[in-house]
């Protein structure tokens, strides 16, 4: 019943943005809080570097809204950032997914700090907060995941035959 209404695969990505949503709030030791990758962003940008079609801006909005709600961050924080990231993948997807691994890692770097940048702003002017190190560690983190992230969902990707 399911398989008729969407394309194939799509339950599978939508259970791995789950994955990665359930990722972002696992508890961690707190030396290791500030360095968790955004998992949630580094999954959509993969998918919708893959499928733009199946996950695209309005996808990002929805995830980074329940991010928000998941975190207690101010509403709408995770949705203007993800949806900027989501848009910048899509309109350069293509010159993305034929990028070795190496550039792709830069790229999604790139992505992952004007995500950041856009965190830091908002907590700055909402909340007067000032960032420090630890802050900016996630991008690289999320940088050095990349190749790992991209080989899984490869895989994935060529065993349940999604795209």
């Amino acid at each position: 019943m399911v398989d008729s209404l969407l394309p194939r695969g799509t339950l599978f990505i939508y259970l791995t943005i789950l994955l990665a949503m359930i990722l972002q709030v696992f508890p961690l030791p707190d030396w290791a809080i500030q360095l968790r990758p955004q998992w949630p962003l580094l999954v959509l940008i993969y998918w919708s570097m893959l499928f733009p079609d199946r996950v695209g801006i309005f996808t990002a909005m929805i995830v980074g809204l329940f991010v928000d709600v998941m975190l207690d961050a101010l509403l709408g924080q995770h949705v203007l950032a993800y949806a900027m990231a989501i848009y910048i993948v899509i309109s350069t997807r293509k010159r993305l997914y034929l990028m070795p691994v190496w550039q792709q890692a830069l790229a999604v770097f790139m992505l992952l700090l004007i995500e950041r940048i856009i965190m830091a702003i908002v907590l700055g002017m909402t909340r007067g907060q000032t960032t420090d190190i630890y802050f900016w560690l996630p991008p690289l983190i999320g940088m050095l995941f990349w190749p790992l992230l991209g080989l899984l969902f490869r895989n994935f990707n060529r065993k349940l035959r999604l795209g």
